[in-house]
This record gives structure tokens, sequence and C-alpha cells, in this order.
């Protein structure tokens, strides 16, 4: 009897233990990371637009730099208009001025997104950004 009440309190005794050490294992487990989000690809240049035209703002990603292919989420930002592909776009266009801003070719001079002329430069939808439409016309007969 003394010994089926001992194996009895040594099981007991084992459960509580091991029901500790779980929780206690639960509580400490970090919380897992958030996974990056996918970048979103631009389209290759099919259909209307190819390398070299004068693609439309609102169907650029201007954090991205490319051709989307569609008209990509309004970001409103000191009264111009901008355009991001996906929420964290949204987010740094406004909080992060470089990604509205970017450097003329054909000048070297600061060029807003928003007012840029947007020209496809590959046929992968990467984007160049120029003053104005005279600077790309001058850019293409310097470089061809």
């Amino acid at each position: 009897m003394k010994a089926i009440f001992k194996n009895t309190v040594i099981i007991i005794f084992g459960s509580v233990v091991l029901y500790a050490c779980g929780h206690e294992k639960q509580k400490n487990t970090p919380k897992p990371e958030p996974q990056p989000v996918q970048k979103v690809q631009p389209v290759a240049a099919t259909g209307t637009y190819k390398k070299g035209d004068h693609v439309p703002s609102e169907t650029v990603c201007m954090v991205n730099n490319a051709y989307m292919g569609k008209k990509q989420m309004e970001v409103p930002h000191g009264g111009k208009m901008y355009y991001g592909c996906c929420e964290m776009c949204v987010e740094k266009i406004p909080n992060d001025p470089s990604v509205r801003e970017a450097v003329d070719p054909f000048t070297g001079k600061k060029v807003d997104k928003a007012n840029a002329y947007i020209v496809m430069v590959s046929d992968e939808g990467e984007v160049a950004y120029f003053e104005n439409e005279e600077n790309y016309k001058q850019f293409l007969a310097q470089n061809s």
C-alpha cells in the first residue's frame, strides 16, 4: 500500500513539474517576427507601352521606379500626387523625401516625381524621370 501511495505521489509531482515547465516555455517563446512583404515586380513592357515611351504617372510605382501596367494607389503629399503599388509604398512616400525625387538623366538636376516626364527605359518596366519632354528628346539625341 505504501508503494502505491508513493508511486501516486511521484506521478502527481512529476505531472505538476512537467505541466509547469511546459507553460514556462510558452511564456518565454519569442513571438515570430513578421515576414517582409514580397516586393512587387513591375510588368514586362507589353501592351500599350514599350521601352522609350512616355508613361502616365498614375501607372508608375514611384518607390520602385517601375511601370506597373495599371493605375496605382494615389498618395497625396504637399499638394502633389504621387503613386505607390502597395501599403508599404503608401506609407513611405510621405515619410521619405528621397522617394519623391529623382535625377533627370539629361541635366543631372533633381526632379520632383509628381511633376516629372516619365519614360520607360527597359523592357522590364524600369522608368526614368525627366524634368520635361524636351530634356528627354535632347537626352535621346545625345545618346543615340
